[in-house]
Formats: C-alpha cells, structure tokens, sequence
C-alpha cells in the first residue's frame, strides 16, 4: 500500500489517435473527387485557382507565425484545407492577384489575428470568399459554363425552368468551381462520415430545412439541394470542427438555422445565394448555441433530502 501512488492530470482524460494532420489529410482525400470535377469542368483554370488559392494560404500562414513568434505549423495541412477551399468557392475566370489576396486575407484576418487554428470564430475560408464578393462584385459573379468556358448564368439565376436536374447532379452548369457536381461533393462527404470526421446532424439540418422551407414557399426542393453552394457548404464549409458547436442539439440549431438563412435570402433576398453569409452568421451564434444547450452537470440542480 505504501507504493500505491494517484497520480491527478488534468482533462482530458480520453485520449484518441486522430491528430490535426490526419484530420486535414482526411479532409483533403475528401476534397480530391470535387477538385477532379472541377478540372474536367474547367481545365486549367481550375488548376490555377486552386494552386494559386493553397500555394497563398500556406505562405500566408508562414509568414505570420514567423512575424508572430510562433513555431511554423504549416505541416498540419489546416492552411492548405483553407486555400482549397477558398479556391473551389471562387468562379474559374478569377485574375490570379484576385485569387492570392482573398487566400491571403483568409488566413491572416480570418484565422492568425484571432490566434491562429482552434482560436477564430468564423471559417477562414469563407471569411476569404466574403472579402472577394464585397472587394470584387464583379469578378466574382462573372461565371462561364464548363469545358467551352463561354460566359453563362448559375443555375440560381436562370431558375428551375430551364435547369436540368441531371446537369445540376452531375455538375455541367456554371458555377463556382467546387460547388457545380453535387455526385463528387457527396462522394467526399460519405468518405467524411465514414471517417468520422464530419457529424451527420449539421448537414441534415441544413439539408432538411432547405427542403422544408422550399415546400412551404412552393418551390422545387431538389434544385434548391442541388444548385448553388448549398451542398458543398453543408459537406466541407459548416462542418468545420473549430467554428461550430460542439454539443448535439447545438448543432441540429446550427444546421437549421444556415439551411433558413440560405432559403430566406434565395426566395425574398436581393441576391440568388447566400450560403457564405448563413453560414458565418451562425459561426458567430455558436458560442451561444455551446451555453445554451451545454449538458445538466451530474447533480446539478438535484436537492439533497435532508
């Protein structure tokens, strides 16, 4: 008994063996059948966007760990998740100093000055995407259809008319260059399910209030689900395990919440999409929605019989 030694660390106690870099390295995998998509559709120039968009990330993040102080993490892949992402967000015809300074304001303003990964509030990537729709209207609404990269309209604002269902499943529509195939986005998110990396119930949510809202409004809810941003967003961009809740209720609020936000600006907004913006709204509900629906501590609340 005298060798009988307790020893007390701090939480966590559960240890797992996911790290940062096999999370990233998970997400990546998932990203490679949208990124192929996206080069079938757009050649070249989607293999511009997107080595310009990471190649600017990962420099970025460099250089403001180096500025900082800071041990250089560039390693960990989060950077390169950042600048894939943002470059699948973009049209295919962004100028290139376009695609280097959105990349760049979306990892040094939307993720070092809040303290780098684990620490910002909202998903750099969108917060980049946000910057180029605000800085760059233009540019960044300039689409072209895919393989004859001639100029023409998204999905969202030609309407369901004249959308075909298959065009918009198998992606050989204009858009952004992640967001056009809706088969390869799922594929990766079925690998990220599969994975564990993702929680069904934050795309569910949203995928369903989208659904529940356009029936209500008397509108098609399968070209809703399968135009735009809604499913890339709801896969890769609202996913995201520092900008979102934690807790399970949370994240079923979280995803609803995006999935009405999107319809409201779709059906009455003054723009044919909102996903960026429902989406870093509700980045910036979270700590709220962790209080809220933050689990009854054991014995909390229970009286003690005298």
């Amino acid at each position: 008994m005298d060798d009988l030694r307790l020893l007390v660390s701090p939480s966590p106690h559960i240890r797992d063996t996911d790290t940062t870099e096999k999370i990233m390295f998970a997400v990546l995998l998932a990203l490679l059948p949208v990124v192929a998509a996206s080069i079938y559709f757009f050649r070249w120039d989607a293999v511009r966007v997107v080595l310009l968009a990471s190649g600017s990330a990962v420099a970025t993040e460099a250089i403001f760990q180096r500025l900082r102080k800071r041990p250089v993490t560039v390693a960990d892949g989060s950077a390169l998740i950042t600048g894939v992402l943002l470059g699948l967000s973009v049209p295919p015809t962004l100028p290139s100093w376009m695609v280097i300074l959105g990349s760049a304001f979306a990892i040094a303003i939307g993720k070092q000055v809040f303290g780098g990964l684990g620490h910002n509030p909202f998903n750099p990537a969108l917060v980049g995407r946000a910057f180029l729709t605000a800085s760059f209207a233009k540019a960044m609404t300039a689409w072209t259809a895919p393989i004859d990269a001639v100029s023409a309209a998204t999905p969202l604002a030609m309407g369901p008319a004249v959308s075909r269902i298959p065009d918009l499943f198998f992606g050989s529509v204009a858009g952004s260059l992640g967001e056009t195939s809706a088969l390869a986005i799922l594929l990766g998110g079925i690998y990220l399910f599969y994975r564990g990396v993702i929680d069904y119930r934050i795309p569910v949510g949203i995928l369903g209030s989208v659904t529940v809202f356009a029936l209500l409004a008397g509108q098609d809810p399968v070209f809703h689900l399968l135009s735009g941003s809604l499913l890339f967003g709801a896969v890769y961009m609202a996913t995201d395990m520092v900008t979102s809740p934690v807790t399970k209720a949370g994240r079923w609020i979280f995803g609803i919440g995006i999935g009405v936000i999107i319809m409201v600006i779709r059906v009455w907004g003054g723009f044919p999409e909102g996903v960026t913006y429902a989406i870093l709204f509700m980045n910036a509900v979270t700590p709220l929605l962790n209080r809220w629906t933050r689990p009854r501590i054991y014995g909390q609340g229970v009286k003690v019989s005298e």
